[in-house]
């Protein structure tokens, strides 16, 4: 009985820890709370399909590659390597909450060395910058060479091939993958929104803790 308050308090703690860090900072605009909320939502359908077709083998690809050869897949099984990477990009684009909450403000606790002190802007805004531009350019390239019926160096796509929008497959595979054109733009305006807010509280000498 004992073990089990332990733990109940334990737990108890945990979430509101995870309560207090994702707190909206005051300030923030409307739009950017829910700006942030949907960059992880619009990651979400895309690493779903991967793990549907490639670790579950759900029968929505006419084709399954036994590996893609010149990534981790090729020295690890395509099935952990679509897991790990669909999970690696749900954390990417959770760090977009960061922007609109007190962990993106002040490090948590937890962080060694730097837990309780203040998160430099700029150490979130160029970090969140560059990666805007670069999966806004990425991803509308892609999805534009795949609506076109080409891959992203030029060849067209093999009929056989699992993006084949001659498919019923091939079309649910980019309607699932269309969502990441959000992501960039997404981000990018969450982190226009945050370098504003602590611009203007910087200049203020207030405190952005």
């Amino acid at each position: 009985m004992t073990d089990s308050i332990a733990v109940a308090a334990d737990r108890g703690r945990a979430r509101m820890a995870w309560a207090r860090a994702h707190e909206p900072v005051a300030g923030v605009p409307r739009w950017a709370r829910k700006a942030a909320l949907l960059v992880p939502l619009s990651v979400l359908p895309a690493s779903l399909w991967r793990v549907a077709a490639f670790a579950l083998h759900l029968p929505i690809i006419k084709s399954r590659p036994v590996n893609a050869g010149g990534n981790l897949s090729s020295w690890i099984p395509l099935e952990l390597y679509v897991v790990l990477l669909s999970i690696a990009s749900e954390v990417l684009a959770f760090t977009a909450i960061g922007l609109v909450s007190t962990w993106g403000e002040v490090f948590p606790r937890w962080v060694p060395f730097l837990g309780g002190r203040r998160v430099p802007t700029l150490a979130a805004v160029i970090p969140g910058a560059i990666g805007a531009t670069i999966l806004t350019v990425l991803w509308t390239e892609s999805l534009v060479m795949l609506a076109l019926g080409r891959t992203l160096t030029g060849g067209a796509i093999p009929a056989d091939g699992f993006l084949n929008l001659h498919t019923w497959q091939g079309v649910l595979a980019i309607l699932m993958y269309a969502p990441l054109i959000a992501w960039g733009p997404l981000l990018g305006a969450v982190t226009f929104a945050y370098y504003r807010r602590r611009h203007a509280r910087d200049a203020s000498g207030g405190s952005s803790a």
